[in-house]
């Protein structure tokens, strides 16, 4: 019973450590409106916060994984949190967009240590199927945050400016840092770390890019998250100014579609029949298919209910394929595992990044230009993954 606590204590806090991007993200989503009226900018201006911080997330694993695999996994994951908590801080008393855009991808460049580490935690302990399921749990208790954090963020800007939201998170970092102390082990052996002097840690980069099919593998995770930000990005603007939801609607709608990554992100634990690569083919193909869907709704002006379904729809399978992509991934590299985290991260945050400027691009008359950006991840990650046999 105390080995199962621990166990399931152990859980949780990397689960929340690995969730720094839903809540960098989701936590202030329902505050966009107002941070642009009281910035006096456009919404793809105002959108650049959301890009500068998952740009942020997306380089500060190249430098976290490596380091992992040189020094450990403890010492980089706790400065990660520490640095998250101050640029948290000072996020709330800027009033500049441009500071708020720097600050943004400074915040994300520290927090990106909780994404790479708790993946590259988990291969240090687990690989094969058990991999698979590890990765499912952490993904579900991931996922919980999308759920809470447009809920609260949503409560707080009735009564609240939306600089306190950034206080928040200062305090969730400070917390993190705690928690990592005295709940994670190091679990990356002395034996088993990178040898010679720290700027030879990040050649380990080059030796997973001539390993076969990985690259592509990355690829094809970086078109799901981009699949996913997408989504992000425009969902404010979809439930609040094209179906004029309110904050507090668009909030349990929002966590609703959370609920969905949840437990679609559990599914390929459940699934022992079809192997992870299958498993991913089926699911993206859904999801081609559910975009295309959404890209007719828009011409045909589908209504509130049915366009909720088709991101529901959605969701849950990018839920599924970010966990079965990330497992078939983590299970190529049984070392660099740091690394090869780093390079999952660069790719889906890249992805993420980019997606969320052109949305915003083409306008906020209807959502064509997310379910257009869909359709065409969608269908190269399909491609990509029938072009040549996944490694598993």
């Amino acid at each position: 019973m105390s080995e199962n606590r621990h166990r399931l204590r152990f859980i949780l806090i990397l689960g929340t450590l690995s969730a720094t991007g839903p809540l960098s993200i989701d936590l202030y989503l329902p505050a966009l409106p107002q941070m642009m009226r009281q910035f006096q900018t456009s919404p793809s201006l105002i959108q650049l916060s959301l890009t500068a911080c998952l740009l942020g997330l997306a380089f500060g694993q190249l430098i976290a994984g490596p380091l992992s695999d040189h020094y450990g996994r403890k010492k980089p994951l706790l400065a990660g949190f520490l640095v998250f908590a101050l640029a948290s801080f000072l996020i709330a008393l800027t009033h500049s967009v441009a500071m708020l855009i720097v600050m943004r991808f400074i915040q994300g460049l520290a927090g990106a240590s909780g994404q790479v580490l708790s993946r590259a935690v988990a291969r240090d302990l687990f690989s094969g199927h058990a991999l698979t399921n590890f990765y499912a749990i952490l993904n579900a208790v991931n996922g919980v945050f999308p759920i809470i954090a447009p809920i609260i963020g949503g409560f707080m800007i009735q009564f609240v400016p939306w600089e306190a939201v950034f206080i928040l998170l200062g305090a969730i970092g400070l917390v993190l840092s705690g928690l990592i102390v005295i709940g994670i082990p190091e679990t990356l052996k002395p034996e088993n770390r990178l040898r010679g002097p720290i700027f030879a840690t990040f050649k380990s980069f080059g030796k997973l890019v001539e390993m076969p099919g990985f690259m592509r593998n990355i690829m094809i995770t970086g078109l799901i998250y981009g699949c996913l930000f997408s989504y992000i990005s425009a969902s404010t603007f979809i439930y609040q100014q094209l179906f004029h939801l309110s904050a507090q609607t668009f909030s349990l709608i929002y966590a609703l579609n959370g609920l969905g990554i949840v437990i679609g992100s559990s599914l390929p634990s459940r699934i022992n029949r079809l192997s992870e690569v299958s498993q991913m083919k089926i699911g993206m193909l859904i999801i081609l298919l559910d975009s295309l869907m959404l890209l007719i709704g828009s011409w045909l002006r589908f209504s509130l209910m049915t366009v909720a379904v088709l991101l529901w729809v959605l969701v849950f399978f990018i839920g599924m394929l970010l966990t079965l992509t990330t497992s078939i991934i983590m299970n190529q590299t049984p070392q660099n595992a740091g690394s090869a985290s780093a390079l999952v991260g660069l790719s889906q945050n890249a992805f993420g990044g980019v997606s969320s400027p052109l949305v915003g691009l083409f306008g906020k008359a209807s959502y064509a230009p997310m379910a257009g950006l869909l359709l065409l991840y969608s269908l190269s990650a399909l491609g990509l993954s029938y072009k040549h046999r996944l490694k598993k």
